[in-house]
C-alpha cells in the first residue's frame, strides 16, 4: 500500500509513476485526495466536539451542587453533543474505510529504473543465456505430447480426476518432480536461504498483506465454510507474511526464505490462454524464494536473487534469457521485476519460469511488518522481496523438451542424477 502522506506530498510525482501503469490510477488519486482533504475537516469537527465533551465531563459535577436545573440543562448538552460526535465519528469512520479500499486497489509504483511500456512486446531483454542450446535433426515434439508417450504425464487421468487444467504424474514422471523440487531446495540453502515448510491454507488479512485481495480474489480457492480462509497461490503469501505486525531488530535483518508447495490457482482471466500441457494448471508445484531486509539494501537483494534463480536453469544447462518488466506488465505489488524466461525447443518460444520482484515498503506497509535500527525509536518499513525459484511444472517441460532424443527418450541432466537416480527416461518399446 502507498502511504497516504507520500501521496499528499508527492501528488505529481506519484500520479506520474502510476500513470506508466494504467492511465486511470491518476484519477484514483485525485479521488484519494479530496476524500482526504474531507477526512481532515471532519476530524477536525470531531476534535472540537471531543473538546466541547470532556469540558462538559469535567464540570458536570459541579452544576449538581449550583442546583438541579443547571445540571438537567448541562446534561441536556452533554447528551446533545455526544449524539452530534456518535454521527460525524461513523461518518469519519465511513470515509477513513473509503480511502482504505482505494488504497488497496492501488498497485506500487514503478521504479525510476523499470522501462516505460505497457505490453510484453516492451519488456527489456537483459541476458540471453544460449551457451546450452542444442541443435536438433529431427522433428521436435511439445513437452504434452513427449510426456504422454513416455506414459510420465497422464492429462486425461488429471481430467477425470479433478476437471480440466490438472495433470497426473505418473512414474518417472513423479520422480522428475520430486527430484526437481529436492534439486532447488538444496542449491538454494546453500546460497544461504532457509527452507520453510508452511501452511498451504491461510486467513483472509494475509491475502490483504502481500496484495492478493482485494485485487485478485477471483483467482483465489476460497473455503465456502470458512469464508476468511483460502488455499494459497504461491508460498510468497505464508513466507512474507511470517513477521506481519511485528517490529524486527536491526541485528535480525535481512532474512531469506526458501520453500516448495502446492499452489493453487482459479487462473479465471486466462480462458482460452496456454491451456495445453504444463503451463498454465490449477494445481502446481513452485520453490519460491522470499527475501526481508532494510530499504537501502533491496536493489542489490534483487539483483541477487535473480542470480540465484538463474542458476538453477544454468546447473540444469537449460537456455534461458533475463528481461526486465515494463510498467505495465509488472504484478500488483512490485516495483522493479525480472522475469527468468527458459526456451521451449518444441514450441519454439521463450516460457517465464520465474519472476523476481522488489515489493519495497507496498506489503510491509499493508502488513504491519516494521524494523527498528540499534539506537533508534523511530521504525521504519522493512522491504520485502520475491521470486520463484522456480516454478517445478514449468521447469519440468523445459527440461524434457531441451532434452529428447529422436527414440522419444529424455536425458536428464547431470546435475540432476543423483537426485532421480538414473540418467534416462527410456522411450516406451
Amino acid at each position: 500500500m502507498i502511504d497516504i502522506k507520500l501521496i499528499e506530498q508527492n501528488a505529481k510525482k506519484i500520479k506520474n509513476l502510476l500513470s506508466l501503469r494504467n492511465p486511470k490510477l491518476v484519477n484514483a488519486i485525485d479521488d484519494i485526495l479530496k476524500k482526504q482533504e474531507i477526512y481532515k475537516n471532519k476530524l477536525i469537527e470531531v476534535e472540537e466536539l471531543r473538546t466541547q465533551r470532556n469540558e462538559i465531563s469535567k464540570n458536570i459535577a459541579k452544576t449538581r451542587k449550583k442546583s438541579e436545573a443547571t445540571f438537567k440543562k448541562a446534561m441536556k448538552e452533554a447528551n446533545k453533543i455526544k449524539e452530534m460526535l456518535q454521527k460525524k465519528e461513523e461518518s469519519l469512520s465511513s470515509l477513513k474505510k473509503e480511502i482504505e479500499s482505494i488504497l488497496l486497489n492501488i498497485p506500487n509504483t514503478p521504479d525510476e529504473t523499470t522501462p516505460k511500456g505497457k505490453t510484453e512486446e516492451e519488456n527489456k531483454i537483459v541476458k540471453v543465456y544460449k551457451k546450452t542450446k542444442k541443435k536438433f535433426s529431427f522433428k521436435l515434439k511439445d513437452h504434452h505430447t513427449l510426456g504422454e508417450n513416455l506414459g510420465i504425464l497422464d492429462f486425461e487421468a488429471g481430467s477425470r480426476l479433478s476437471g480440466s487444467r490438472f495433470v497426473l504424474l505418473k512414474g518417472d514422471g513423479a520422480k522428475l518432480e520430486r527430484a526437481l523440487i529436492n534439486f532447488m531446495l538444496d542449491l538454494h540453502s546453500k546460497n544461504g536461504y532457509t527452507e520453510i515448510l508452511p501452511p498451504l491454507i491461510v486467513n483472509k488479512d494475509v491475502l490483504y498483506g502481500t496484495g492478493q485481495l482485494p485485487k485478485f480474489e477471483e483467482d483465489m480457492y476460497k473455503f465456502t465454510h470458512t469464508p476468511e480462509q483460502y488455499l494459497i497461490s504461491t508460498s510468497e503469501i505464508p513466507l512474507t507474511n511470517m513477521y506481519r505486525k511485528t517490529i524486527l531488530a536491526d541485528k535480525d535483518l535481512p532474512q531469506s526464505f526458501t520453500s516448495a508447495t502446492p499452489c493453487f490457482r482459479r487462473e479465471s482471466g486466462s480462458y482460452g490462454k496456454d491451456t495445453r500441457g504444463l503451463i498454465r494448471n490449477h494445481q502446481f508445484n513452485k520453490v519460491e524464494l522470499v527475501w526481508i531486509g532494510k530499504p537501502e539494501d533491496s536493489m542489490k537483494a534483487l539483483d541477487k536473487l535473480t542470480t540465484h534463480a538463474e542458476e538453477v536453469l544454468k546447473t540444469l544447462e537449460i537456455p534461458y534469457r533475463i528481461t526486465q518488466l515494463c510498467a505495465g506488465e509488472m504484478g500488483f505489488s512490485a516495483s522493479k521485476t525480472f522475469d527468468l524466461d527458459v526456451w521451449m525447443p518444441g514450441e519454439n518460444r521463450f516460457r517465464e519460469v520465474s519472476s523476481c520482484s522488489n515489493c519495497t515498503d507496498f506489503q510491509a506497509r499493508r502488513m504491519g511488518m516494521r524494523f527498528k535500527r540499534e539506537n533508534e525509536k523511530k521504525t521504519e518499513f522493512v522491504h520485502t522481496l520475491n521470486g520463484s525459484g522456480v516454478a517445478v511444472g514449468r521447469l519440468f517441460a523445459a527440461v524434457i523438451e531441451n532434452n529428447q532424443q529422436e527414440d522419444g527418450s529424455v536425458i536428464i541432466p547431470k546435475a540432476l542424477v543423483k537426485y532421480f537416480g538414473k540418467k534416462k527416461i527410456y522411450a516406451k518399446k
